[in-house]
């Protein structure tokens, strides 16, 4: 492994090993099971999944364990602890390499365990060639951003018996992330059910790390996928994993997140989708990311640094953090209360000219970012002139990129630019801006949201541009734009007064929706569907 000097070795390795409790129970899925006679753990560690199988006598007396762990010292205290059993074949090497040279004997009944989670640039040269050949080789884009666990999932499916079962822990990041959706449609075409366990709370000690127990099943009836959502390891004592409630898997790239919404809720989903009623944002404009300076900190300055150095003429008003927007009309006063509090509310713009012809008091300022090394990192450093910014243009509206209690579409009013903590909007010709911010604000678009965005640790919902586009908002051409004026600026006092956004949400569902669009009230019930979401998201915060 490639180890970084400010990080453990064991988190560089991707050791968070499995509670006991957690181990005990994943086997115990498996202890009726007549057809497990060979068990493969990939990554057996500190051995709690072997000790586990152990402990269940069914699985003892009838399987024999094959066990891997690159780490030397685990394997020799495994195999002192095990003393001579030959029901257990303890190897000490990679699994990568291990899966190279046996991955014609598909012949594992049963795969459980706990794969490393490393980056893609703390495995070693070796180890990347290996990983991107089995990713391919199974139909997928191999790219620096997949995570080791990738590979040890797409390989350990590949080792399962016509029959075969897996149970991994791995982490949540499966059900969501762009660079898994390759992985998603590959398991959603191997296994014919899938069953993923979530937890409200952590279960790694003092790790920040969200996991999802992967139950899976190779067989020829399929079944789909279901999620059971649990609070803690102790609700695992109450658990039957058995019971009904999967949903038809869609074999195409999607996220999963959209499968803990119920059959009924999905289909209503649907149904919306194909309302001629709707659109996606994508129709009313281009959305791309903010201004990528490469150095915020240079780049985004206060009044003090405006006036020390001569900057007036060469910047624009900027809203640079989510805690900068307050409101749905982003107005000139709103930038100034930014700046009186001396917010880094300014954005430089240097001219594309010869430096020369910048003032003194600029050059004195790119002089000092220089001396400082703001130059040096790689977004200014490939620049033909480190410190003039591409692609800054003022755009009609910004949406913020990540969201806690929800998220803001805000209209520029002031000709202000964003940093890449905001999405910018430049709407089409035709379109009144505050006709699509104002169909933004429903119960069905934020529930839209929740679904085409990505939830992290702490409560924060992430949403990327080309996610932005995927919203669905009602199309508002019948509505007078005198009335979507007079909402629009109701929502505004809501969101300014830090208000209950329900609020907002109920006055556009009812005067908007239900008035001018005469949308049900089963569609506009979708509402549920948000609350559900966002309640999810805001518990692991």
């Amino acid at each position: 492994m490639i180890l970084k000097q400010d990080s453990s070795e064991r988190k560089l390795r991707g050791a968070y090993y499995t509670p006991l409790k957690l181990a005990e129970k994943m086997v115990d899925f498996f202890k009726n099971d007549q057809s497990i006679q060979t068990i493969l753990e990939p990554s057996c560690g500190d051995g709690v999944f072997v000790e586990a199988l152990l402990q269940t006598q069914s699985l003892k007396e009838q399987s024999i364990i094959t066990a891997i762990e690159i780490e030397k010292n685990e394997t020799d205290k495994l195999n002192k602890r095990l003393g001579r059993n030959s029901k257990v074949n303890v190897l000490n090497g990679c699994f990568f390499e291990y899966y190279h040279k046996n991955k014609d004997s598909r012949n594992f009944d049963l795969i459980l365990g706990n794969p490393p989670y490393i980056r893609y640039q703390y495995l070693e040269e070796k180890q990347r060639a290996e990983m991107s050949d089995i990713i391919i080789s199974h139909g997928m884009k191999s790219n620096k951003l997949i995570n080791a666990w990738v590979g040890f999932m797409v390989a350990c499916v590949h080792m399962l018996s016509e029959q075969g079962k897996i149970a991994l822990v791995i982490p949540a990041e499966i059900l969501q992330v762009a660079y898994a959706e390759d992985l998603r449609l590959f398991l959603s075409n191997e296994l014919s059910k899938i069953t993923l366990l979530t937890f409200e709370e952590l279960v790694f000690p003092g790790i920040e790390q969200e996991i999802v127990v992967f139950v899976g099943e190779k067989g020829s009836s399929e079944k789909g996928i279901k999620i059971i959502e649990l609070n803690n390891l102790d609700d695992l004592d109450s658990l039957d994993i058995d019971a009904n409630g999967f949903q038809r898997l869609n074999h195409v790239h999607e996220k999963w997140t959209k499968y803990f919404t119920t059959k009924e809720e999905n289909r209503l989903i649907s149904l919306i989708k194909k309302d001629n009623r709707f659109q996606n944002l994508s129709d009313t404009g281009i959305i791309n990311v903010g201004i990528t300076t490469g150095n915020n900190k240079f780049f985004s300055v206060d009044q003090k640094t405006v006036d020390t150095y001569g900057l007036a003429e060469v910047v624009h008003p900027l809203i640079g953090r989510s805690s900068h927007a307050h409101s749905i009309y982003f107005y000139p006063d709103d930038w100034r209360e930014n700046v009186n509090q001396g917010k880094a509310a300014y954005l430089i713009d240097f001219p594309d000219k010869p430096i020369e012809e910048y003032s003194q008091q600029q050059r004195d300022y790119i002089a000092l970012g220089e001396l400082r090394g703001e130059n040096k990192g790689y977004k200014c450093r490939i620049r033909e002139n480190w410190y003039q910014v591409p692609s800054v243009w003022i755009p009609d509206a910004f949406f913020l990129r990540r969201n806690n209690l929800y998220p803001k579409f805000v209209l520029n009013c002031c000709n202000a630019v964003s940093t890449d903590t905001m999405h910018r909007i430049k709407f089409n010709d035709g379109i009144e801006p505050e006709r699509v911010v104002l169909s933004y604000y429903n119960s069905i678009s934020f529930a839209f949201t929740e679904l085409c965005g990505r939830s992290y640790g702490g409560g924060v919902l992430e949403i990327l541009p080309g996610e932005v586009g995927n919203i669905v908002v009602p199309v508002l051409d019948c509505v007078p734009i005198e009335i979507v004026r007079e909402i629009l600026k109701m929502v505004d006092c809501i969101v300014r007064e830090s208000d209950d956004i329900e609020k907002a949400l109920d006055i556009v569902d009812s005067r908007i929706l239900g008035t001018y669009l005469h949308i049900d009230t089963e569609i506009c019930s979708s509402a549920i569907i948000w609350k559900k979401m966002r309640r999810r998201r805001l518990k692991r915060s």
